[in-house]
C-alpha cells in the first residue's frame, strides 16, 4: 500500500474512464458489452419500415426472447447505449421497452436495468405453425372431443393463443409471492409440516371467507369454506356425492362450457337454452332435472348475466327442492359494468358455490374453494379426504398472506387494467377485420365471443378454427361448446396476449373469412 507522508492509503484511479472506456461490475468494458449486445442481435435500422423504428425494435428484441438468443433474466442494453449503436434517438429504444414492458416480456430493475422476464410464443418466421404442430392441429377441432381434447389443443403449436381461460401470467406477483412464502416459512412450527384439516388451512378457510364477504357479497364462516384443487376438483368431489346421492342428471347451460360438461361425467347433463337474460328457467323446469350448474355472473361462453327477474325464477325452482351449483369462475373481472351478486349471497342452503384463483393469478397454482349446503358437507369431506387428505397446505398458507395483506388486491386492480387494454385492442382489431362479426359478453371477464351471420360466414367454425391454427392462431369454435345447433362463432380469450398478437391473430381470421 502506498503511503504519502505518513498519510491515508489512496487507490490508484484508472485513467482509463476518461478516454470513455468504463468498467463493468463484473470487470468488462460497458462500451463493449453493448456492442456486443447489439452485435449480437444483429440489429440493423435500415431493415426498418418508414415511420416504425420503435415497432420494429420491439418486434426484433421480442424474436431474440422468443427464439432463446436472449434468455430470461437477460439484461437488455441501457437505452442510451443502444441508441448510440443503432445511430437512432433514445426515444425510440425507450418506446420500444416500454412496449416490451406492457407486453409482459420486459421489467425495469431499477439500477439492475431492464431485464427479460417472459418468453412470449415462438414466431416461426412464415406466419404458420410447425410441420408437426399443424399436423397434430388438423382433427383437433373436428374430431370428436374427449378427455384428451384439451390436452392436444394445449399442445398444438400456434404463434398466437387466443384461447379463452388465461390470466395475464406474465403479470403473475412473482416478487410479493416470494416475499409472502419467505414470511410464512419464517414462521412455521415443525408440527406445521404434518398432515393437516382436510378442509384446508384453518388461515386460508378464514382469507377466503373475508375475500367472498367484500369482493363478492357472500356471508361466509372459516368453517363454511373447503379448499380444493381447483374448481375442476370441486366439480369431481360434487359429482362423487351427488351420484351417491341419487341425483344422476344435472341440467347446463346451452351453449356452455365443454370442460364442464367433461367433468360432470358420468351424470347427464340436459342442455338449458340461455337467452340476452341468462338461463331459461321455465325449460330448465322442463328438463326435469333436479339440478343444475350456472355461471350466472359472466355465463360462458356468452357473456350474459343473469338478470333479476330470472334470478327470481331460479330461486323459485331451488326453494321447491332444486340444487345450483355455482362456477363463479371469472367474476372479479370487469370493466363496463358493476359487480353482479352471487347467487350463493340469496340462497346458501341451495347453493353449492366453487370459485378458485386460476382466472385471477394462475392456474398452475391449483387453488379454490367450495362452499356447499350444510346438508352436503359431511360427505365433501369424506370425498375429499378420500382423495387426497387435503390440498398443500404451504400455497394456501402463501395465498392467505396475500390476501390479508392487500397484496392481491393491489394485484387484481393492475390485471384489470391490463386485461382491459387487451379486450379494448380485441374488439378494434375485429371491427377492422371481422366487419360482419357480432360480439358477446364483452363487458367482463378474460373472453369474448363472436358469431357470424350467413352473409358473413356460413361454414363450420370448427373448418375456421383449424385453417386459424395452420395458419398459427389458436382458438375455440363456439361448437365445441354446445349440444344443440347454433350459428357458427368463435370464443377468443384476450388477458393473455398482447395486443399486437390479438391485432395480428385477428387479422389472420380476417384472411380466412
Amino acid at each position: 500500500m502506498n503511503r504519502s507522508n505518513g498519510g491515508p492509503p489512496h487507490r490508484s484511479i484508472n485513467r482509463s474512464a476518461d478516454r470513455g472506456v468504463a468498467r463493468s461490475a463484473t470487470g468488462g468494458d460497458v462500451a463493449a458489452e453493448s456492442r456486443a449486445t447489439s452485435d449480437f442481435l444483429q440489429l440493423d435500422p435500415r431493415d426498418a419500415p418508414r415511420g416504425g423504428l420503435s415497432d420494429w425494435l420491439a418486434r426484433q428484441i421480442r424474436g431474440a426472447i422468443a427464439d432463446g438468443r436472449l434468455t430470461v433474466g437477460s439484461r437488455l442494453p441501457a437505452t442510451r447505449a443502444l441508441a448510440d449503436e443503432l445511430r437512432v434517438s433514445r426515444g425510440v429504444v425507450t418506446e420500444a421497452y416500454r412496449r416490451l414492458t406492457e407486453d409482459g416480456h420486459v421489467a425495469g430493475r431499477g439500477r439492475g436495468g431492464t431485464v427479460v422476464v417472459a418468453v412470449p410464443q415462438a414466431s416461426t418466421g412464415s406466419g404458420k405453425a410447425p410441420v408437426e404442430g399443424a399436423a397434430r392441429s388438423r382433427d383437433v377441432f373436428t374430431a370428436p372431443t374427449d378427455l384428451g381434447t384439451f390436452d392436444a389443443v394445449r399442445a398444438a403449436a400456434a404463434r398466437i393463443d387466443l384461447s379463452p381461460g388465461l390470466p395475464d401470467l406474465a403479470a403473475f406477483p412473482r416478487a410479493a409471492w416470494l416475499r409472502a412464502e419467505r414470511s410464512v416459512l419464517a414462521r412455521l412450527t415443525p408440527s406445521d409440516f404434518g398432515y393437516g384439516d382436510p378442509r384446508g388451512t384453518p388461515a386460508l378457510r378464514a382469507a377466503v371467507a373475508r375475500w367472498l364477504s367484500h369482493n363478492r357479497g357472500i356471508p361466509a364462516a372459516p368453517d363454511d369454506v373447503m379448499i380444493v384443487s381447483g374448481t375442476a376438483q370441486a366439480l369431481r368431489l360434487l359429482v362423487d356425492v351427488l351420484h351417491a346421492d341419487g341425483i344422476t342428471r344435472i341440467a347446463v347451460e346451452e351453449p356452455g362450457s365443454l370442460g364442464v360438461r367433461q367433468h360432470l361425467r358420468p351424470l347427464d347433463t340436459p342442455p338449458v337454452p340461455v337467452d340476452a337474460h341468462g338461463i331459461r328457467v321455465d325449460a330448465l323446469r322442463a328438463t326435469g332435472a333436479p339440478a343444475v350448474l350456472l355461471t350466472p355472473a359472466h355465463q360462458f361462453p356468452t357473456g350474459v348475466v343473469l338478470g333479476g327477474e330470472r334470478r327470481r325464477e331460479l330461486m323459485d325452482w331451488a326453494r321447491e327442492g332444486g340444487l345450483v351449483v355455482e362456477d363463479d369462475y371469472d367474476a372479479e373481472h370487469r370493466y363496463d359494468r358493476p359487480a353482479v351478486p352471487a347467487l350463493r349471497a340469496l340462497l346458501p342452503e341451495h347453493v353449492c358455490y366453487a370459485g378458485s384463483v386460476s382466472k385471477l393469478l394462475a392456474p398452475a397454482l391449483r387453488l379454490g374453494w367450495l362452499l356447499a349446503p350444510a346438508a352436503y358437507r359431511d360427505a365433501l369431506l369424506d370425498a375429499k379426504r378420500l382423495v387426497d387428505l387435503g390440498s398443500a397446505a404451504l400455497p394456501q398458507l402463501v395465498l392467505a398472506h396475500l390476501m390479508d395483506s392487500g397484496d392481491l388486491e393491489r394485484h387484481l386492480r393492475l390485471i384489470r387494467k391490463h386485461h382491459r387494454r387487451r379486450r379494448d385492442a380485441m374488439i378494434e382489431a375485429i371491427g377492422e377485420c371481422l366487419p360482419g362479426a357480432v360480439v358477446h359478453g364483452a363487458a367482463a371477464g378474460l373472453h369474448l365471443t363472436i358469431t357470424f351471420g350467413e352473409d358473413a360466414y356460413d361454414g363450420s367454425d370448427a373448418d375456421l378454427a383449424t385453417a386459424a391454427l395452420a395458419r398459427g392462431v389458436k382458438v375455440h369454435p363456439l361448437s365445441w361448446h354446445t349440444q344443440l345447433p347454433h350459428a357458427p362463432g368463435l370464443v377468443l380469450g384476450y388477458a393473455a396476449s398482447t395486443p399486437t398478437e390479438i391485432a395480428e391473430g385477428v387479422a389472420v381470421l380476417g384472411q380466412l373469412l
